[in-house]
């Protein structure tokens, strides 16, 4: 599936005099390159937890693997909705990218491979695919996920920028 071009808008507010937004091909080449993002979930108790995971955006879409037992996992099934943040450490340079949405458990075979694949190519990450997950060579089984953005804020250092990314409707 080819990406869906959104549409800017820049926040003057928030950034400097005479900046226009970073086009979406540098946003995506961001996401694309990205060997790790930050996942925010809800506890049950409303209690936030945030983590770093390794991740893949392809298709428009940000795929991760989380333990069946771990605390984002359990998160996710009480509540799917999370964000994904992504970018450069710095202050002066770089691109930060946040991405809202609802994280969709992916379970088919066929895409699960796909996703295999490319985690070996990218983080050289062995997993063997199993019924409805992965499975890493320690044998824990993983629940892989997919968020496709309601919502993008890019966050340019130099010039500083504020930017939403309105996606249209999938």
């Amino acid at each position: 599936m080819a990406e869906i071009e959104p549409s800017a808008q820049l926040n003057e507010g928030f950034s400097q005099p005479g900046a226009t937004a970073p086009p979406w091909s540098e946003v995506a080449g961001v996401l694309a390159a990205s060997e790790m993002f930050w996942l925010s979930t809800v506890r049950r108790d409303g209690r936030p937890h945030v983590t770093p995971l390794p991740a893949i955006w392809t298709d428009g879409t940000v795929y991760f693997c989380v333990g069946s037992h771990e605390q984002k996992a359990k998160n996710l099934q009480a509540s799917p909705k999370c964000v994904l943040a992504a970018g450069a450490n710095r202050f002066r340079s770089g691109l930060d990218v946040v991405i809202e949405g609802t994280a969709v458990r992916v379970t088919g075979n066929g895409q699960l491979r796909r996703l295999a694949e490319m985690w070996k190519s990218k983080l050289d990450w062995d997993f063997e695919v199993t019924d409805g997950g992965f499975r890493d060579p320690a044998g824990r089984q993983g629940l892989v996920f997919g968020v496709t953005p309601a919502k993008v804020l890019a966050f340019g250092k130099n010039p500083h920028t504020q930017t939403r990314y309105r996606l249209a409707a999938r």
